[in-house]
């Protein structure tokens, strides 16, 4: 199985977490500006919420894919909304990308609010994740 990760963090609450998918599927996390050079079976895709809405990162990192991707597996953070899923899924299908509605979520730190958050809790939360979909 060939597998990717690419997150967009500005905080590096997001990073933590590809970083921790990394380990789990032994694959190095990349950022967004690192374009697919080949294809994927599964794409692990971080982002966060950035003002109500997820960075234009991510819009372009779905607009140019050009290899044949499986399917997309959202992972975010975010100190206020729930969850960054609903806006890659309208992004990823309006690119004809196929997103699971399986998805992780979790609290980041962002000023005074969830502090320490990401946490162990979180990482080892989304590393089980990660073997989920894997095996």
């Amino acid at each position: 199985m060939k597998i990717a990760i690419r997150y967009y963090t500005k905080t590096g609450n997001t990073k933590k977490l590809a970083d921790a998918i990394a380990e789990v599927c032994n694959v190095e996390a990349k950022t967004v500006d690192e374009p697919l050079t080949e294809d994927v079976d599964v794409l692990f895709l971080g982002s966060a919420i950035y003002a109500a809405g997820i960075d234009k990162s991510i819009k372009e990192f779905l607009q140019n894919i050009n290899v044949n991707v499986g399917c997309i597996y959202n992972f975010s953070s975010a100190a206020l909304i729930e969850s960054t899923f609903g806006q890659v899924k309208k992004e990823a299908e309006a690119n004809g990308l196929k997103i699971s509605d399986d998805e992780f979520h979790c609290r980041g730190a962002f000023k005074l609010i969830h502090r320490g958050r990401p946490n162990e809790k979180d990482l080892n939360d989304i590393k089980e994740f990660a073997k989920r979909i894997i095996n």
